[in-house]
């Protein structure tokens, strides 16, 4: 079983959308930017660091390029069996397990990204990484610094994030040292999130939420609040509102999904922070990520085979092999495969680099040419002529002359 998982804030950096830009995906941000109202193409390939460490900003930049990776995935037909997201990146996960619309998606992070920020200017906080201390003890240290110093993240064992009051969290940090904590890492971030300081956030995020339609998710996805999935979209706003100011039980949503025959992850989105985490706290994972566009054909290996337990799934719950390759459509328009006779429509005849497959009525585009980048026997047409298909979708899968 293969789960999706997508980071939070703090993984952004500048110009994280430059890679994705050429890519069929990036249509992806010119309608996440026309329900933000906001430029989010500015966000992804020219905002600087500075610009990007804003609440506000980080958000939607990192919620909108973990979209475009999604989209390049399952453009893949690679579908999850589970999703789970790391803050922030639960939004995501909502849309990923269509529990939410991308519209109602991008509304709400809006909302909470603006609520965060104000939240936090009233509030002045700060967040801290503990390294090698138990749960229990990093909550002893955040008692016994006597004041606003909470846990915050129980990301991966001995891998604790404490939040709250600057000199709070300064002073956990050292009671934390005391009790032989290895390192105390401050993080750049806009404030003391998932803690009590978050709270005059919850309003504007009720509002909105209570706005938002919530649908059954078509997959599990697991909640930052109780480390559990949760089927009833009636559960999904209150579960949203007290992820403010609760602490993200990540290790625990790694177990779960373990639970529940889950052995390989895939994060989607900057970075490769939940990989690293993944690997830590659950040994048993596989975990890998996909940040970049030169990730996408490592996926498909990956989850194709080498002597790993989970196939990827293709669309018709076939399995693709390492042996195996997918032909993807290269616009979007209506297929109809080669004419019959022709030994690229014909399965189990053998195809050659260049050879069509099919064709796709495209618009003012006219009659685009599918044909194949790779030489093997034809295996199966995945679309139905006739069928509408987009760009990047597959819609032939071949084995390749070498396999045994």
């Amino acid at each position: 079983m293969v789960a999706f998982t997508f980071p939070g804030q703090g993984t952004q950096r500048a110009g994280m959308g430059r890679s994705w830009a050429e890519h069929p995906s990036w249509e992806l941000v010119e309608e996440v930017s026309d329900a933000a109202g906001r430029d989010v193409a500015h966000l992804l390939l020219e905002a600087d660091a500075d610009e990007l460490r804003a609440t506000r900003n980080s958000q939607l930049a990192t919620f909108s390029l973990s979209l475009v990776v999604l989209d390049a995935v399952e453009r893949l037909g690679l579908a999850p069996e589970a999703c789970a997201g790391h803050s922030l990146g639960e939004y995501t996960a909502l849309v990923a397990g269509a529990a939410l619309s991308l519209e109602d998606g991008v509304h709400l992070v809006v909302e909470r990204g603006e609520a965060m920020q104000v939240a936090a200017e009233e509030h002045p906080g700060t967040m801290a990484a503990v390294m090698g201390l138990d749960d229990d003890a990093v909550d002893a240290s955040c008692r016994r610094a006597d004041g606003e110093a909470w846990v915050a993240n129980y990301n991966a064992p001995e891998q604790v994030v404490v939040a709250g009051a600057t000199a709070a969290v300064s002073t956990a940090g050292s009671v934390a040292k005391e009790l032989g904590a290895r390192k105390v890492m401050p993080l750049q971030v806009g404030g003391a999130f998932h803690t009590p300081l978050m709270h005059p956030a919850r309003d504007r995020l009720r509002k909105a939420l209570a706005e938002a339609s919530f649908r059954p998710p078509e997959v599990p996805v697991t909640a930052n609040v109780d480390a559990r999935p949760h089927p009833s979209p009636d559960e999904w706003p209150s579960l949203l509102s007290a992820q403010l100011c609760s602490p993200v039980r990540w290790r625990q949503t790694l177990a779960q999904l373990v639970e529940s025959g889950v052995d390989q992850v895939v994060e989607l989105g900057p970075g490769g922070v939940l990989t690293g985490l993944a690997r830590r706290a659950e040994p048993s994972l596989q975990a890998l990520a996909v940040a970049t566009p030169d990730d996408l054909d490592g996926l498909l290996e990956t989850l194709a085979g080498g002597g790993h337990a989970t196939d990827g799934r293709l669309p018709q719950g076939e399995r693709l092999h390492l042996s195996e390759r997918l032909v993807l459509s290269p616009a979007t328009g209506v297929f109809a495969p080669a004419p019959a006779g022709d030994a690229a429509g014909t399965e189990g005849e053998v195809v050659g680099v260049g050879d069509l497959i099919g064709n796709v009525t495209s618009g003012p585009a006219g009659v685009v040419e599918v044909r194949s980048a790779f030489t093997g026997w034809l295996m199966g047409i995945m679309v139905m002529p006739g069928e509408r298909v987009t760009t990047g979708q597959p819609v032939a899968w071949l084995q390749t002359t070498g396999a045994a």
